[in-house]
């Protein structure tokens, strides 16, 4: 017997990603960026931070996006100033990844806009309980 969809796993949970990617989309129009522009943004500030400079695959991987689809957004932020792609002197068909000085500015700031976002989205569950829930959801174990 079918499950009505308020009884359905997967129809609650693309209803919260919906509103959830609303609440990100809102937290960070003020910031001139889209959702998709911040994890990659995020991503190389964060690797950048720890002494990597990752080139488009890795930070695909990194940020679990489509390497194509990476390329494009890349343009986009290097058009906007917020990272430079650099000759990888290792493979020179490689480019590596580096935030600039506006870029910098701009990471921290954005991903605390999305935290707040994140916070208020999540605060009816305890926070262990969702990462605990949706670790086990994006990981699972083979």
């Amino acid at each position: 017997m079918p499950l009505s969809p308020g009884d359905s796993p997967g129809f609650l949970l693309w209803h919260a990603t919906l509103r959830w990617q609303r609440d990100i989309a809102t937290a960070l129009a003020p910031l001139d960026l889209t959702h998709v522009q911040f994890v990659l943004l995020a991503c190389t500030w964060w690797l950048n931070t720890r002494g990597e400079h990752p080139n488009q695959l890795a930070l695909a991987r990194q940020a679990g996006t489509d390497v194509k689809m990476t390329s494009q957004v890349l343009r986009t932020l290097e058009h906007k100033g917020l990272i430079e792609r650099e000759v990888d002197p290792a493979d020179t068909r490689a480019k590596r990844l580096r935030v600039t000085d506006n870029g910098a500015d701009l990471a921290p700031r954005a991903i605390a806009a999305v935290e707040r976002a994140d916070a208020r989205f999540f605060q009816p569950v305890p926070l262990d309980d969702a990462v605990a829930l949706l670790g086990r959801l994006a990981h699972p174990k083979t």
